[in-house]
């Protein structure tokens, strides 16, 4: 079962999980089932267009089949998969087939003589079979799931117990009319729970057979893809409904002072760690700051002891990609009060904020941009395509006619369409930061107004050959750097010029680095550093989905090509900060990244308290917020942290979050992550 690809959450694993197995060859595409002409057609959509096909049907056995094609941004999904199901309604067999960006799709599953076995790309496992447990797949096709779901449906109080681990529940949602004349019908929006750390909704027919599935990408009937938008909709306001208790919960202004006596502080404005502070809180604003000794605390004071604890600002991820409701209560557990969201379907952001405003959702502040890329087989999902100058000064506008505070720009866009857009950004006063399109380098965006560069690769595309900048908006865009960033010489030509225009212009750069440390060093099977403290606090099947490796280098480059050139990136990102570039940490991951972020900075070189503020007043800065948040200043909004620990010693101390406080709402932070899904502290 695929929800955490699907749902943009995360997915399937195992307590009995053993080490990573070598991949069999792949199977090459042209060896893949051919779809019958009977076959069930839907097709893979987002916002922006079309990105694939996937067919279904029934083997000769009655086993359950899929064959699907995806191309995303450049990165190719061809595979199928087989699922046979017994006489008692359980999987007994399963074979996956194929290629993913990471590799060979290989996986398989079986019940023999007893024993449950299984082999992935990231796991295998041999068990004795209880005559219970469903497996639920690593990987393989997204429609599959529809085998899942419909047996989900039929089970006993509509839950099962999942091999390797974990337990899947299914809950109704809301029902909505789809089609319309010879092709109108209602179909049940359910929501898939217990696989990730937030609902996955799945779309079932009236008999409980499968539909399709809406989220930021949505795989549906050919004949319904129009009804994108609106079944997207039902789901998110059905999935809201949840909010006001959570906001009743944790959202209100505590209606008394409070007051943080004893802390160490982190003055993020100086870059300063100052001991055996008080920091009183009153009405949502910071209404005191100083020394223990000499700080008056309100006698009907909620008062916090913060004797061997630091307070710090409300972090901030700067690259954080929001999808549901629900993921504000696992941000704020992390301590993380404010985020920018850089590349938001319009039509949800704009329904959520209004629910943040209404008192009805419990959230992080959030600084949205629209995402504009170029209309094209890479395209990105999401967002909005545009295919000419006026279509992309159109989308230009229409982000600012609709409140958003900034326009991303993707990796398609031509440059006679991306120059007038950048102009009309900046004439309607937006920020405009992206990716680098394909043929251009930074300097062209910075000479045409970019006020951000957004992931360290494309900066270092500047010294990139023709040869991958030409073709960057697909793989290249990381396989290039993965291959050629390694021998750069960072004290030469181009950076040498390049770095000293960027710390003149202040052109801000988002690195994401914590992102490439994924993407390059490990295979599937292992485990990225960033998600080793989370092990044991979430679901199984999300631990089993943090052991999902990076992209499988080319044929020409090896694992070690792309170690040396990460290695090259975090080296840049440190001449940047010490040249003046404002630096801002973002994730472009699930949020538990953030912390991860800082410490790669830390093994750059730069101080924790740099670091930190790469988290807390530099993405303030940025958005133009630091008159209000950012650091912890009389008269700021009471955006704050208590963490147990000592940052400035070990910046992972930051993940052990006590209290939260967002805009005057205390929080106690482990009955956040209760409510989010984790099942404990991170270590």
């Amino acid at each position: 079962m695929k929800f955490r690809r699907l749902a943009l959450a995360l997915a399937c694993s195992c307590a009995a999980l053993a080490a990573a197995v070598p991949a069999a060859a792949q199977t090459p595409k042209d060896q893949l089932l051919v779809p019958p002409a009977d076959a069930q057609k839907l097709v893979i959509i987002s916002a922006a267009g079309q990105h694939g096909t996937s067919f279904l049907w029934r083997g000769a056995d009655g086993s359950y089949v899929s064959r699907e094609s995806m191309l995303l941004r450049g990165m190719v999904w061809e595979q199928d998969e087989t699922i046979h199901v017994d006489g008692a309604g359980r999987i007994d067999k399963v074979v996956v087939r194929g290629v993913t960006p990471a590799g060979d799709a290989a996986e398989t599953f079986a019940i023999e003589s007893g024993r449950a076995r299984w082999k992935s790309q990231l796991d295998a496992g041999d068990v004795a079979d209880d005559g219970v447990r469903q497996y639920s797949t690593a990987g393989g096709t997204w429609s599959s799931n529809a085998t899942f779901a419909e047996l989900l449906y039929k089970a006993p109080g509509k839950r099962i117990s999942l091999l390797p681990g974990g337990e899947a529940r299914l809950t109704h949602l809301v029902d909505v009319p789809v089609g319309s004349g010879a092709t109108a019908k209602t179909v049940s929006a359910w929501a898939v729970e217990g696989v990730g750390m937030e609902p996955s909704p799945i779309l079932l027919n009236a008999d409980g057979s499968f539909f399709g599935f809406v989220g930021v990408m949505a795989i549906l009937p050919e004949a319904y893809t129009g009804d994108f938008l609106r079944l997207q909709k039902a789901q998110d306001d059905a999935l809201a409904a949840r909010g006001p208790a959570n906001y009743a919960k944790f959202g209100k202004v505590s209606p008394v002072p409070v007051a943080f006596t004893h802390v160490k502080l982190f003055d993020s404005i100086n870059g300063a760690w100052l001991d055996d502070q008080t920091v009183v809180a009153d009405a949502g604003r910071i209404a005191a700051v100083g020394p223990a000794a000499s700080v008056k605390v309100p006698a009907n004071a909620k008062v916090i002891d913060g004797t061997g604890k630091t307070l710090t600002p409300g972090i901030w991820d700067a690259h954080m990609h929001v999808g549901s409701d629900l993921q504000g209560l696992m941000l704020l557990s992390l301590g993380e009060t404010s985020a920018r969201n850089p590349g938001a379907d319009v039509a949800p952001t704009i329904e959520r904020s209004a629910r943040i405003a209404r008192h009805e959702l419990v959230f992080p502040t959030v600084y949205s941009s629209v995402l504009i890329d170029g209309k094209g087989p890479l395209q990105a999902q999401g967002g909005v395509t545009v295919s000419s100058p006026e279509e992309a000064v159109a989308a230009v506008r229409m982000a600012k006619d609709k409140g958003f505070a900034a326009v991303k720009f993707y990796t398609s866009m031509k440059p006679e369409w991306l120059y007038p857009a950048i102009a009309e950004a900046h004439r309607l006063g937006l920020h405009v930061h992206g990716h680098i399109p394909a043929t251009l380098r930074p300097t062209d965006v910075i000479a045409h107004g970019y006020d951000e560069i957004t992931h360290i690769n494309f900066v270092m595309m500047q010294a990139m050959p023709d040869s991958v900048v030409n073709v960057s908006n697909g793989l290249a865009r990381w396989q290039g750097p993965g291959k050629y960033a390694q021998n750069v010489d960072l004290s030469a030509e181009p950076f040498k010029s390049l770095i000293p225009l960027m710390a003149a212009k202040k052109i801000t750069v988002d690195p994401t680095i914590s992102t490439f440390e994924q993407l390059y060093l490990v295979a599937n099977g292992e485990l990225t550093p960033a998600y080793v403290p989370y092990m044991g606090t979430v679901p199984p099947a999300v631990e089993r989905s943090f052991r999902s490796g990076g992209d499988m280098p080319p044929p020409g480059t090896t694992r070690d090509d792309y170690r040396r050139s990460y290695a090259k990136m975090v080296e840049l990102v440190k001449r940047l900060h010490d040249a003046g570039v404002p630096i801002v940490a973002g994730t472009d991951g699930y949020g538990v990244e953030i912390i991860r972020e800082l410490e790669i900075y830390i093994q750059a070189g730069m101080t924790p308290a740099q670091a930190l503020q790469t988290a807390t007043i530099a993405p303030a800065r940025l958005v133009g917020a630091d008159k209000a948040t950012g650091s912890i200043t009389v008269g700021k909004e009471a955006d704050l942290v208590l963490v147990d620990g000592d940052p400035s010693k070990n910046i992972g101390d930051m993940r052990h979050t006590v209290w939260v406080m967002s805009d005057g709402a205390l929080m106690n932070a482990d009955e956040l992550r209760e409510a989010a899904g984790f099942s404990g502290r991170p270590k």
